[in-house]
């Protein structure tokens, strides 16, 4: 395996498919990976299940092959994720081109607008 390195949680609901598949082996689920690349299952989709009808869970399971166990799992992970944007125990990394300077200014209002995109991703009908 290269020396990839996992997504930021925080960012979850902008994870590229080959981020959720990392996030994927992360969480011991990486037989899954090839199967989620093929179905375009990226952070956007991962965050719309939590919208899933029944039926859509259940289409969802077949289409990637997954066991139910596995399938709960994967959901405790992302509520695991969530929980932990909401308050705020995520690290946030300085993006390289920011300043060093500006490293206390840039993280603390990163973390505020995280907070509130993964809050207002929760009030959207």
């Amino acid at each position: 395996m290269s020396k990839e390195r996992p997504p930021e949680p925080l960012d979850f609901f902008i994870w590229t498919v080959e981020d959720v598949g990392l996030w994927l082996e992360e969480i011991n689920l990486g037989n899954y990976r090839q199967i989620f690349k093929e179905n375009g299952v990226n952070g956007e989709y991962l965050e719309g299940m939590s919208m899933f009808t029944t039926e859509q869970i259940l289409r969802f399971i077949r289409r990637c092959h997954m066991k139910w166990g596995d399938f709960i799992t994967l959901c405790k992970e992302l509520r695991r994720i969530k929980v932990a944007c909401l308050k705020g125990e995520q690290k946030i990394r300085r993006p390289w081109w920011a300043p060093s300077c500006l490293s206390v200014v840039f993280i603390k209002v990163a973390k505020r607008n995280r907070q509130s995109r993964v809050v207002s991703l929760k009030l959207e009908p």
